[in-house]
């Protein structure tokens, strides 16, 4: 198997954390980095495991839903209330867990289906490392 990685580097989006029992409930933001290591069995005609070049349709995504968002857990009682205020206020983009780890492993289903069709299934995505600021990091590793 051979890998290789693609970063993306200070995205800035909010999030919450309703279940911690400190500051982290409230909603608060980070400038975030993902970085995605894709793998293969065998490389392209050019010998790369992906093409860079081609990877716009995922900083599309990023942007379309991440940039300037706010995350918040699908489970979070404040939902109905948030969903009032979007579009007015914030972006809000909801799912399992707004974690670090939680988004990795979020991340990792969202964008490793993109990347086996753009590629007729020749690369797939085997981890996803999330940066929270230039602190935290978390990562969601496949096999």
């Amino acid at each position: 198997m051979l890998t290789c990685k693609k970063s993306y580097r200070d995205i800035p989006f909010a999030h919450r954390q309703h279940h911690h029992d400190g500051h982290c409930a409230l909603i608060h933001g980070h400038n975030w980095g993902i970085t995605l290591t894709f793998a293969c069995k065998e490389t392209d005609l050019n010998g790369f495991v992906v093409d860079f070049g081609k990877l716009k349709y995922l900083k599309k995504w990023i942007d379309s839903n991440l940039d300037h968002a706010c995350l918040f857990n699908e489970d979070d009682p404040e939902k109905d209330r948030l969903l009032e205020l979007a579009g007015h206020l914030f972006k809000p983009y909801f799912l399992p867990s707004c974690s670090s780890e939680g988004l990795a492993q979020h991340l990792h289903s969202v964008f490793d289906p993109m990347v086996r069709e753009q590629t007729d299934d020749r690369v797939w995505i085997c981890a996803v490392e999330i940066e929270e600021d230039s602190k935290n990091s978390a990562c969601y590793t496949v096999g």
